[in-house]
């Protein structure tokens, strides 16, 4: 968890074009390397989605970003979520959870219910979300790979009601919070207790 999130037609209406010069820089170099932007339907691991993060003249705003920090190594490895209880620690995470805080605009996510008798992948399917809100801000780090931006998605203990689905959930902050989380003079640590759980599963179609 969090392997698969969705945003509803026209809930996040965003053209990284017509942002403005670094936007629209970024979005070319994504289009040259053959990835196109998904601003809406199920999103998956390394797809091009808009993030909110702090631009260079300290504003906040969207930026194409790809879902996932690859790892490098004898057997490489894509890294999309990290555990908000430790990534201050962890030398993957450390700079990014100082100083590269990012939000992902999401209007839900999915999770997956195992029995016994259904094996990993094949569990009934449920959509969480916040009914009345188009929009749910799950917290995520960035980084710079190869020149582009690359998010992961935060994770921590679920709340009661998702607990009988998985062990973790995406850490989502309310709206009014998100502005101090991607603010890199902002100690991260104390908006934590804001987090929300309070959310209701419903069997996705």
């Amino acid at each position: 968890m969090c392997c698969r999130y969705y945003i509803l037609p026209k809930s996040v209406e965003w053209d990284p074009i017509r942002e403005g010069a670094e936007h629209a820089r970024v979005m070319r170099r994504f289009l040259e390397a053959g990835a196109a932007l998904v601003s809406s339907g199920e999103v998956r691991p390394t797809d091009v989605v808009p993030v909110l993060a702090t631009d260079r003249s300290g504003g906040k705003s969207c930026f194409p970003m790809r879902w996932g920090f690859r790892l490098e190594g004898p057997k490489p490895t894509l890294l999309i979520n990290a555990r908000a209880e430790s990534a201050a620690e962890k030398p993957t995470f450390r700079e990014a959870w100082a100083a590269h805080r990012c939000a992902v605009p999401a209007s839900g996510y999915y999770e997956w219910e195992h029995s016994p008798e259904s094996p990993r992948g094949k569990g009934t399917k449920y959509a969480i979300a916040d009914a009345g809100k188009k929009i749910l801000w799950l917290c995520g780090l960035y980084r710079i790979e190869n020149g582009l931006p690359v998010f992961v998605i935060l994770t921590r203990e679920p709340g009661p009601e998702l607990a009988r689905l998985h062990d973790r959930m995406p850490l989502i902050l309310p709206s009014e919070a998100v502005p101090y989380w991607v603010d890199p003079s902002v100690r991260p640590e104390g908006l934590l207790a804001l987090a929300r759980t309070d959310f209701a599963a419903e069997k996705a179609g």
